[in-house]
């Protein structure tokens, strides 16, 4: 089942990964490193160093969905942060699977009123 990505959280692993980890190796990495559940829902982003692989992990109902991405010629364009983690929107994902710089673009801010007149 594919996923609705307005409705999940998105958090990348910032540093890079080894990407012959699979869902164990993976899992490990966002309960020790992240200090999340990798059983809570959320998509966790990984990415190697030369940054030309991603792979996604997330829980479905009763386990673990893995995806995975190859760029032959291309390197994903990941900003450099300090921080161990850093959530995504679900815009940024695709702008990031997309070739974009996420650091570069924003979209529109959203708005909520609660008095209409």
């Amino acid at each position: 089942m594919l996923l609705n990505l307005t409705q999940v959280q998105i958090l990348w692993h910032v540093a890079p990964c080894d990407m012959r980890k699979s869902i164990d190796g993976l899992s490990q990495l966002i309960a020790s490193e992240m200090g999340e559940n990798p059983s809570d829902g959320r998509l966790y982003i990984f990415a190697n160093k030369n940054r030309d692989k991603l792979k996604i992990l997330y829980w479905e109902k009763n386990g673990f969905c893995l995806w995975y991405k190859r760029l032959e010629r291309s390197k994903f364009k990941l900003p450099a942060i300090s921080e161990a983690k850093l959530g995504l929107t679900a815009e940024q994902l695709q702008w990031l699977l997309s070739g974009l710089d996420i650091k570069k673009l924003t979209g529109f801010t959203s708005l909520k009123y609660s008095c209409f007149y």
